[in-house]
Parts: C-alpha cells; sequence; structure tokens
C-alpha cells in the first residue's frame, strides 16, 4: 500500500497482511537483508487468522527524529492516519515497551479500539516520572559529546519531549475510559534499567505487575507474566506469539 504521511509531514512504509479482524502492529525491522515488515516473525505468526497493519514506528522515529513534537496526542494521530490508511475502521493494537505505553495513550483518544494489548509496560503505576529523568540524563549526555554513535541529540531528546507530556499522568484515573478486552504481559525477571531511548522501560516491570496483578484483573486486564524472562526476552516473537495470538483469537473471534 502506499505510504502514510504522519503528523510531521514524513512518510512511513506500512504493509497489510492477512484477512480478518484488523490488528495494527508496530513491528521492529529484523536483522539482514529482509523485508522490514513482511519478513518480521509475528506478521508472519498472525496473518493467517488475522489482518495484520505492519509497521515499524520506532525505527521511522530512529530516521525521523521529532524533538518537540514527539508527544501522546501526536503519536495516536499517527497510529489513526495509519489505520485510516489500511482502510481499518476498528481494530486491535499491541505495542511492546514504550509503544505499549504508546498504545494506552491512543486507547483513551479514539474508540476505535477493538483490543488493546501491553508488552512489557504497566497499566498502572508506569513509570513515567523516572523515564523523564533517565531521558534527561541521556539527552545531557549527548549535547555533552559523552556518547558516540546515535542516539543524535533530536533523538535523544523526542523522548524527553515524550516524558514531559505525560508528567504527571494518572494511569489509575483513566481506568475506566478503557471499554475494550485488553491484556498485559511481562517477563518475570523484567528489571531492567535501560536507556530509555531504546525499547527499555527503566523499572523492575515485572513485580510490579506481579503485586498488583489481583487490582488488574478487578481493573478488566488479563495478565500473563513469563516467569525467567527478562525484557527483552519477553518480548521475542515467540513468546510474544505464544500469548498474543490466542487472546487476540479469543479477544476477536479470530480463526
Amino acid at each position: 500500500m502506499p505510504e502514510v504521511r504522519l503528523h510531521d509531514g514524513t512518510a512511513i512504509e506500512v504493509a497489510v497482511h492477512g484477512s480478518g479482524p484488523a490488528v495494527l502492529l508496530p513491528v521492529a525491522a529484523p536483522d539482514g537483508p529482509t523485508d522490514p515488515v513482511a519478513d518480521n516473525p509475528l506478521v508472519g505468526g498472525l496473518r493467517d487468522s488475522f489482518r495484520v497493519v505492519a509497521f515499524d514506528y520506532a525505527g521511522h522515529l530512529r530516521r525521523h527524529p521529532r524533538p518537540d513534537t514527539l508527544t501522546p496526542g501526536n503519536i495516536a494521530g499517527d497510529l489513526l492516519a495509519i489505520a485510516d490508511a489500511a482502510g481499518v475502521d476498528r481494530f486491535a493494537y499491541y505495542g511492546y515497551s514504550w509503544l505499549a505505553l504508546s498504545g494506552l495513550q491512543l486507547a483513551i483518544r479514539t474508540h476505535r479500539l477493538r483490543a488493546l494489548v501491553l508488552g512489557g509496560f504497566t497499566p498502572v503505576d508506569g513509570p513515567y516520572e523516572r523515564a523523564l529523568r533517565d531521558a534527561v540524563t541521556v539527552h545531557a549526555t549527548v549535547v555533552a559529546g559523552r556518547r558516540d554513535g546515535w542516539p543524535s541529540e533530536p533523538q535523544a531528546r523526542q523522548f524527553v519531549t515524550l516524558y514531559e507530556s505525560l508528567r504527571g499522568f494518572d494511569d489509575r484515573a483513566i481506568q475506566s475510559q478503557l471499554t475494550c478486552p485488553r491484556l498485559c504481559f511481562v517477563g518475570g525477571a523484567d528489571g531492567i534499567a535501560s536507556d530509555p531511548t531504546q525499547d527499555g522501560i527503566p523499572v523492575d516491570v515485572g513485580a510490579v505487575v506481579r503485586e498488583r496483578r489481583a487490582e488488574l484483573a478487578t481493573l478488566g486486564w488479563d495478565v500473563r507474566i513469563l516467569d525467567a524472562l527478562d525484557h527483552i526476552g519477553a518480548g521475542r516473537p515467540g513468546p510474544v506469539l505464544g500469548v498474543l495470538r490466542p487472546w487476540l483469537v479469543a479477544a476477536l473471534d479470530g480463526r
């Protein structure tokens, strides 16, 4: 399908595979000389039962950083623009780590979600203040020239902008706005403190979700904890598909 213009005027490649209930899937490009979307294992694992709308949003932001405009509202607008271009009215969304955070922000800005899946992130007591502090620190080291290669200054600053926009965000207060089926899954050993400009959320996500499992269930979340897996391991295609596919089939009546 044609490239989709996002809020900053840049174009992102989007691929649609399969048929059935629609799933928006911001996938990471695999290594090697492959199609960055079509050859992603998550796409291959879902397209026999779902209409998968796949795009490399994180990679796009590395190539086209938004130091002043990476806000939750703009991210949600981008995701809706992608759904519109794919001809999708209602859809499920899956995201991992900060892309899961983006899905939560999308969910409170649209009624078009049929299902929401957050991986490697907690729907309550999210690490917003910690992520902001770390993003500021990373940006300062980049400005001071103490980091070689990427992230560049604009790449680093866009995450400062994102987390500043979420300063004071109350993720408990918005739970009543979430009405679609929703799933949260994390690695049981997800306790990293990683670079916030990458894909990690700097908090012990596994422990937070485990401690709040009963509360999350009361709030309407299905919860899966993948024992012994850390943040990176729980985000690999095998574990993700093992949780994501059967849950989506049940939630969306896929084949």
